[in-house]
């Protein structure tokens, strides 16, 4: 990963500059533009561009802001996706410092500095040869941002980040204990506290669905607790955030074909939101008591891995007919779900890589949702999903959906057939919750094959910046 550093009231004549504006303010005052003999359009969006030019041998990036977009949320998406595209030239121009000269909201600064930052992600853990000469350092002059701003949005992307390169290491550096390492390692870190449940202990809480995914694997699966409670938190019963994390997907018994397993390091997106999100809620110390369930383990053929037809019994007592073990995520979910009930939660969230039909929903563009919490708290966390534009699809979750679970032989299935996949999947994960609970698919945006604006290739870490800014939002209602 790369982290910029920040610097504050610096000199915008001297060295390379951003340059912030919506031409309608003080444009030609400044040296660094008066003096320049033309400007080169290198990028837009929706109406805004991106120009370069050069003085005094230094590189000026002009950023103008044409603000007449009435949605102001993607008036700030826009914003963001224009800083990512100022990241993209800074390295390729090999500019390591600059100043950072703005004339607009300071809301909108944020945004394009969020974008800056996240765009300047590299995951290099494995390379032999790093990056050279890339972009490190912003000066930020004048007002543009305050230094309480800069570092909430440093401690943001730092969760993010984590996501992201927990998702982008491989299983084979990267088991289930390898990844509770990891969590316990952000959490000494940001200040929320870790607990790590190992195999025996899963196995006294008799979580079926964990265990029997595990059964085909030579490493064990465990269980894994954050919490961040501060003792300013404003609310008394917690918010409980929950994550798939299968470490890799062979789909076991029920084999994936080569094309769709290559990328299945990326089954522990859910888990690694909740990780990075724990990292960001605590590290920037908000105000809210804050529980994160990880149950981790990679699915994979074994001499005792699950086969169709197999009956597996779930934390609660509740008995599943395995009918496709590719269908394993919702397995070790369930029981993640029923330990949650020990905690009284205000409201439930999980996330997890469940279904392809998710995927083939909402693409990358977005998150499919179905729930069933108070419509007040759904409302919050589409409000917040739109802001960082992380945005969610509400599915129908109609009873008839519940009837393509039943089993003849148990009391559920863990497939319900060919239509509404990824309802069905959130149909069996709410048999096992009886609080306010919200899913979240991220099946189709976890994992990106080329970079995207400020969203590089390999995991994006989505879930981080959506459940942050609705922990934010919780706080303060």
């Amino acid at each position: 990963m790369s982290y910029l550093n920040f610097k504050y009231n610096a000199n915008p004549s001297e060295g390379s500059v951003i340059y912030v504006t919506d031409q309608k303010t003080g444009f030609d005052q400044h040296s660094f533009v008066t003096d320049t003999a033309y400007f080169e359009r290198k990028a837009s969006e929706e109406g805004n561009s991106v120009v370069t030019t050069t003085h005094k041998g230094n590189v000026v990036i002009t950023v103008f802001l044409n603000k007449k977009d009435e949605n102001t949320y993607l008036l700030v998406e826009d914003v963001r996706r224009l800083g990512a595209k100022v990241t993209g030239l800074l390295n390729a121009e090999k500019v390591e410092a600059v100043s950072f000269v703005s004339d607009v909201d300071p809301a909108l600064n944020a945004a394009f500095l969020e974008g800056l930052i996240l765009a300047n992600y590299r995951y290099e853990k494995f390379k032999t040869k790093k990056t050279e000469g890339a972009f490190s350092t912003v000066s930020i002059a004048g007002d543009a941002l305050d230094e309480a701003t800069v570092n909430e949005l440093t401690g943001l992307a730092e969760g993010v980040f984590l996501a992201r390169d927990l998702v982008n290491e491989p299983v084979i550096t990267l088991n289930a204990e390898a990844f509770s390492k990891a969590m316990k390692t952000a959490g000494d870190d940001a200040g929320y506290k870790t607990t790590v449940l190992d195999k025996s202990a899963i196995e006294a809480l008799k979580m079926g669905g964990l265990l029997g995914v595990n059964k085909g694997s030579i490493d064990p699966p465990t269980f894994n607790i954050l919490e961040w409670k501060p003792e300013n938190a404003v609310n008394e019963r917690p918010l409980v955030l929950v994550g798939k994390g299968v470490v890799y997907d062979t789909g076991g018994n029920n084999l994936k074909p080569g094309g769709y397993m290559s990328t299945m390091k990326c089954d522990m997106g859910g888990g690694a939101a909740v990780t990075g999100s724990l990292y960001a809620i605590s590290k920037n110390k908000l105000p809210l008591w804050v529980i994160g369930l990880v149950p981790a383990t990679d699915n994979r053929i074994g001499k005792n891995a699950l086969v169709a037809d197999d009956v597996i019994t779930i934390s609660d007592g509740t008995t599943v007919e395995v009918k496709n073990t590719d269908a394993e995520g919702r397995l070790i979910l369930s029981d993640a779900l029923v330990y949650a009930k020990k905690y009284n939660p205000e409201l439930v969230i999980d996330m997890a890589t469940l279904t392809g039909a998710a995927d083939a929903i909402t693409g990358p563009f977005g998150i499919a949702m179905v729930h069933d919490a108070d419509e007040d708290q759904v409302k919050l966390l589409s409000e917040a999903g739109d802001e960082v534009y992380e945005r969610l699809a509400q599915l129908p979750f109609w009873r008839e959906f519940d009837d393509l679970l039943k089993s003849d032989i148990a009391d559920i299935s863990n497939l319900g057939g060919p239509k509404g996949g990824a309802t069905t999947a959130g149909k069996f994960l709410h048999h096992f919750t009886d609080y306010n609970w919200i899913h979240l698919d991220i099946a189709g945006p976890a994992f990106l094959d080329k970079p995207s604006d400020y969203k590089t290739v390999g995991g994006t870490g989505v879930g981080v910046r959506l459940m942050y800014e609705f922990a934010q939002k919780m706080a303060k209602k």
